[in-house]
């Protein structure tokens, strides 16, 4: 399924192929989380590059619904997207909706954050939303614990992600199913985390329950000591990561694959991001620069209109701001991937990453009103 073509230090290039396409890798993958990627157009987001999305099994469990979607075809056909598609399993909500939801042995019951109903999702369940979605790539329901927690908390939620593994992949029908390491920041944890899931077998390993609230050192600390622990042939992803720099830096460590909320979510914020660093465009500075946001960048926001334009379109809340700034930081995202690509060919890597890392201390921040 995947194939490693370039090496440079830990970090590979490589192809992963399933029956709906082949993605590159290192890859990043917009969020679809209930069947669109906001403010875009789905013909657009493949034009920026992306080789797949991922879709959300808790928001499209609750609406839609994942028997409905079955109905009308499943998920590809329903949001017009012909390439493949990744869909977490709810694990992340059982920690971020906890004061919504009640955990036991059996799974999670959730009240949902529309309408107050009620609703179960187990490990066999969430596989079963998942099949029906038609995911390409099927996560296991695992618990994520808040950050900070104590290591006793921390192997009793290990312990039980373990054992929800095993149902996952147990309840298994479909293209791909990834286990998920946990751990938090222990490495002696994280490293049973794996061992424990290279047991069960899956055909790639992600590792989650990062940037939750950790420091990038912290975070890449725990990637030095789990990813050598991972099997070499199979696909890495480090889930809900991240920032620019963040992404390099997983790189440079070996992980393949990545989704964050953060280009798509900024974009409608006015916050975009350049190969200079982090622009907030809402700033008076930008108010009459005819320049454009970013020189070297080929999207539409770029290359037909002007800082001082989208400036004015953010202060005016016109639609087309978050549409156009959207759309160059999803852009941007699949450009930086492929110059991570290009670093790792060319045995540059070390060098790329010091170089975004100094792009991004330069944030711009926003200006007092």
């Amino acid at each position: 399924m995947l194939s490693i073509h370039e090496t440079d230090g830990a970090a590979r290039t490589g192809v992963l192929t399933l029956p709906r396409g082949r993605i590159r890798t290192p890859a990043f993958m917009p969020l679809g989380t209930a069947g669109s990627v906001k403010a875009m157009m789905p013909e657009n987001v493949a034009g920026t590059g992306a080789d797949i999305i991922l879709g959300n099994t808790y928001h499209l469990m609750l609406r839609p619904g994942a028997e409905r979607v079955a109905r009308l075809g499943g998920l590809h056909k329903f949001m017009n997207w012909e390439r493949p598609i990744l869909t977490d399993s709810g694990g992340f909500q059982v920690m971020s909706l906890a004061k919504l939801r009640k955990l036991d042995e059996n799974g999670v019951t959730f009240r949902s954050h529309i309408d107050g109903s009620e609703h179960f999702l187990s490990p066999e369940r969430a596989m079963e939303i998942q099949r029906l979605l038609g995911s390409d790539i099927q996560m296991v329901l695992d618990e994520c614990p808040a950050y900070p927690a104590t290591r006793a908390d921390i192997e009793t939620s290990l312990a039980l992600t373990t054992r929800w593994a095993k149902r996952s992949k147990a309840a298994f029908s479909g293209v791909a199913c990834f286990g998920i390491v946990q751990g938090g920041v222990f490495s002696d944890l994280r490293a049973r985390s794996a061992g424990e899931l290279i047991e069960i077998g899956f055909d790639g390993y992600a590792v989650g329950g990062l940037a939750v609230g950790e420091t990038q050192g912290a975070m890449f600390e725990t990637l030095d000591a789990v990813v050598p622990v991972l099997p070499r042939d199979k696909p890495r992803y480090l889930m809900g990561v991240g920032k620019p720099d963040d992404i390099a830096g997983a790189v440079l460590r070996g992980i393949d694959m990545f989704d964050c909320v953060i280009p798509t979510r900024s974009g409608r914020n006015a916050q975009a991001y350049t190969r200079a660093g982090t622009l907030n465009l809402r700033n008076a500075r930008h108010a009459e620069d005819a320049g454009p946001l970013d020189a070297q960048c080929a999207c539409p926001a770029c290359t037909r209109f002007s800082r001082a334009y989208l400036h004015h379109v953010v202060k005016a809340n016109e639609i087309i701001a978050s549409m156009l700034i959207t759309w160059h930081n999803l852009t941007y995202y699949q450009d930086l991937m492929q110059s991570l690509r290009d670093a790792i060919t060319e045995s540059r890597l070390a060098a790329a990453v010091a170089e975004i890392a100094r792009a991004y201390a330069r944030t711009e921040p926003a200006e007092s009103p």
